[in-house]
C-alpha cells in the first residue's frame, strides 16, 4: 500500500511517500521552490516523491494531510470570541482567508493534487490526522523502540500545544494533552519575536545565543509569565502576550515587565540584556521540560522517551533530559516540525487505520534521515557542465584525500552526497566542513561563508565511535539534536581575564583543542556519524583523524543566511560562487574556486530574505 503525506499552509511544507510501512522519499518544498519554510501546497516535493516511488499519483492509496482545519477554524473562532472586541482588526483580515481557502480544505487539496495529475476519486482517498498525533506518530514509529512514553510540544495544532501519548507495537494512543493559548513553543517564539528575531525561523538564534547570557529573569518569568507545576503542566498569563488576536508575540505590559521595547529586527543592537533574555527563556523551557519527563517517568512503566514537535529541536533541553536519566534511551524525530508532520500522517493511516504491520529492529527507520534527492554521478557532472563549472572527475580514495588536504589548509569545503537529508539540519550529504582546531574558523564561516550573525555556533561531526574520548557522551546522535559538554581534557583552561568577559566578547577565546564547535559554556551540538548510514562522510572523518588525529570536523548546512540547504548540483554550484567556499565536492567531482569562469561569480548573500 502507498500512502503520500502532505503538511502545508503554515510553514514548512513537505510530502512524504509511504510503502507499506517503509519510508521511501520525503522532501520539504523548500529545497524545490528555493523559498525558506515555504508553506504553500508542496506540489514539487509529492511530484519528487512519486518519481522517487517510481509510481503516479493514481497509483497511490490513500493521501493524508497532517492536521484538521475545521478543529483549528473552532479555535480561532472561540479565541477572537472570548477576547473580543479586541483583535477585531487580526479577525477582519484572517477571516476571508479561511473562508475562501483554508476552510474547505478537501477541495482546495483535490484541485491541488489534480493540477499535479488527474487522479480518481481523489476526495474518497483524501484523510485527515490530528496534529499532535502526527507529531507523535512521527516520534514514536520510527523510533527503535517496541514501546515508548511519547512527548509532543509546539506553538500549536488545532487546540493542542502538547501531548502525550503512549506506544505499543503498531498502537499510539494520546493520552493527555495541554491546549492554546498556554504553550511552550509560543512563550519561546515571544522571546525570539522581542529579541528582534523572525518567528518560527529564530528561535534557534535564541537557543545559540542563551549561552552568552545569564538567566537572570528565569525567576521573574516564573512569577510573572508562567505558573509551572510540579509535573510539568503550566499556565501562561495572557495579558504579556498578544498572539490570540494581535499582530505581535508580546503585548505593552511585556516590555513594561522587563523595561524595554521589542528590539527592530536585524539592528545592531543586540547586548547584554537579550543575552540575559534568551539565557532566561532557556532555562525555562529546559525547567518545564524536566518536570514533565521526571512526572513521565514516575507515571509511565518505560525507559524509553520518543520526542517530536518544534520545541524538540531544542537540542540544549534534549541534552538535559538525557544527563538527567528520569529516561534511559531518548529518540527524537530528526524532522521534527511541521515537516516531519507529514511523515507521521502517513505512517499513522498505514499502521492505526489499515492495522499495518510494525517490525523494530533496534535501529530507527529514518535511515540516517537521508530521504531526499540524490543525483548520480553521470547526471553531476552533465548539470556542472552546463552550467559552465570547470571540474575534476576523481576516484572516491582521491576524492577522500584531496577534500582532507583543502580541510587542513583551513578550505571551507561545500559537501554533496548521496541522498538529501529531510529535516532541518545538514548531516553529511548537504553540509559545508571545516577544520575544527582553526582558532578563526567560526568567525570566519559566520561572516564570509554563510553571512549571518557571529554568535552563532556550528555543530561537530564525530566518528561515532570516537565520541566519547571527546565528549561527556556515549549514545548514538545521527540527528545533531543533543548537546553534550566537551571532556574536561580536551579544554582548555582560560585565564582569569578570560574568563572576566561579558556576552559576545567571550566568541573569540579558543577554549579547548577544537575551537571551531565548542561553544561558550563548552557544549557542542553533536552529531555521531555511523558507516552504515552515510559510508562516504565516515570514511572522510576516519581519513581526517588519521592524518590529524582528530575525528571531527565541522558541519553546518550548505546554504547561506535566509537560503534553504541546497537540493540539485546547481543549488550547490551558485552557493559555492556566491559564497566564499573554496572547494565543493559533489559526488566524484572536485571544484576549486580558482579554477572558475570569474563571470560566473555572484553576488549571493543579498539574493534571499533572512531568517
Amino acid at each position: 500500500m502507498r500512502i503520500l503525506g502532505i503538511s502545508a499552509f503554515y510553514h514548512d511544507s513537505a510530502a512524504v511517500l509511504v510503502e507499506d510501512g517503509r519510508i521511501v522519499a520525503a522532501a520539504q518544498e523548500e529545497r524545490f521552490t528555493r523559498k525558506k519554510h515555504d508553506a504553500r501546497f508542496p506540489k514539487s516535493a509529492i511530484r519528487w516523491c512519486i518519481e522517487a516511488g517510481q509510481t503516479t499519483l493514481e497509483d497511490v492509496d490513500r493521501i493524508v494531510f497532517y492536521d484538521k482545519p475545521f478543529l483549528k477554524f473552532e479555535r480561532l473562532l472561540e479565541t477572537y470570541v472570548a477576547f473580543a472586541p479586541r483583535g477585531y482588526q487580526s479577525f477582519r483580515a484572517a477571516m476571508p482567508v479561511w473562508l475562501k481557502q483554508k476552510l474547505f480544505q478537501k477541495s482546495l487539496l483535490s484541485k491541488e493534487l489534480n493540477a499535479l495529475a488527474p487522479i480518481s476519486h481523489v476526495e474518497d482517498r483524501l484523510m485527515f490526522t490530528e496534529h499532535h498525533f502526527s507529531h507523535a506518530a512521527s516520534a514514536f514509529y520510527p523510533s527503535p523502540y517496541e514501546e515508548a512514553v511519547v512527548l509532543t510540544l509546539d506553538g500549536v495544532g488545532e487546540w493542542a500545544t502538547g501531548s502525550v501519548a503512549r506506544g505499543r507495537g503498531s498502537h499510539l494512543a494520546i493520552e493527555r494533552e495541554q491546549y492554546f493559548p498556554h504553550s511552550l513553543g509560543l512563550l519561546y517564539s515571544a522571546v525570539t519575536y522581542y529579541a528582534g528575531f523572525k518567528v518560527n525561523s529564530g528561535e534557534y538564534k535564541v537557543m545559540g545565543l542563551a549561552p552568552y547570557g545569564e538567566p537572570r529573569f528565569k525567576n521573574l518569568m516564573l512569577d510573572r509569565l508562567i505558573d509551572v507545576k510540579e509535573d510539568g503542566s503550566f499556565w501562561l498569563d495572557m495579558k504579556y502576550f498578544d498572539y490570540c488576536t494581535g499582530l505581535t508575540m508580546t503585548s505593552e505590559l511585556f516590555s513594561e515587565l522587563f523595561g524595554r521595547l521589542p528590539r527592530k529586527p536585524d539592528s545592531e543592537l543586540l547586548d547584554q540584556f537579550h543575552m540575559d533574555m534568551a539565557a532566561s527563556v532557556q532555562a525555562v523551557t529546559e525547567e518545564v521540560m524536566l518536570r514533565l519527563a521526571r512526572a513521565l517517568a514516575r507515571d509511565y512503566d518505560t525507559p524509553n522517551l520518543c520526542l517530536a514537535g518544534g520545541v524538540a529541536l531544542n537540542c540544549v533541553a534534549n541534552g538535559k533530559l538525557l544527563r538527567d536519566g528520569a529516561f534511559r534511551n531518548i529518540w527524537v524525530q530528526p524532522a521534527a516540525g511541521d515537516a516531519g508532520g507529514a511523515l507521521g500522517s502517513a505512517l499513522a493511516v498505514w499502521h492505526m487505520a489499515e492495522a499495518g504491520p510494525r517490525r523494530t529492529t533496534g535501529y530507527d527507520a529514518m535511515e540516517g534521515s537521508f530521504l531526499g534527492p540524490d543525483f548520480p554521478q553521470p547526471e553531476i557532472e552533465r548539470r556542472l557542465a552546463a552550467v559552465g563549472a570547470s571540474f575534476e572527475t576523481m576516484p572516491e580514495d582521491r576524492i577522500i584525500e584531496e577534500t582532507v588536504d583543502a580541510l587542513i589548509g583551513e578550505s571551507a569545503v561545500g559537501w554533496f552526497q548521496g541522498r538529501m537529508e529531510f529535516g532541518p539540519r545538514a548531516l553529511g550529504a548537504r553540509s559545508i566542513l571545516a577544520d575544527p582546531r582553526s582558532p578563526t574558523m567560526q568567525r570566519t564561516l559566520n561572516l564570509r561563508v554563510k553571512y549571518r550573525e557571529s554568535f552563532r555556533p556550528f555543530a561537530p561531526s564525530v566518528l561515532r565511535e570516537d565520541v566519547a574520548d571527546w565528549f561527556d557522551f556515549n549514545v548514538d546522535s545521527p540527528y545533531m539534536l543533543l548537546v553534550a559538554g566537551l571532556l574536561p581534557k580536551r579544554r582548555r583552561e582560560m585565564t582569569a581575564s578570560e574568563q572576566a568577559l561579558f556576552g559576545i566578547d567571550k566568541l573569540n577565546v579558543v577554549r579547548s583543542e577544537i575551537p571551531a564547535v565548542t561553544h561558550v559554556d563548552y557544549s557542542a551540538r553533536i552529531q555521531t556519524v555511523h558507516a552504515n548510514t552515510n559510508a562516504r562522510y565516515h570514511r572522510l572523518l576516519s581519513f581526517f583523524k588519521q592524518r590529524t588525529g582528530c575525528p571531527v570536523l565541522v558541519n553546518t548546512s550548505f546554504n547561506v543566511r535566509g537560503e534553504p540547504i541546497v537540493c540539485t548540483p546547481e543549488d550547490a554550484f551558485r552557493c559555492f560562487m556566491g559564497s566564499e567556499i573554496e572547494i565543493l565536492v559533489i559526488g566524484n567531482c572536485f571544484l576549486r574556486k580558482e579554477h572558475q569562469n570569474p563571470n560566473l561569480h555572484v553576488t549571493y548573500k543579498d539574493t534571499f530574505d533572512l531568517d
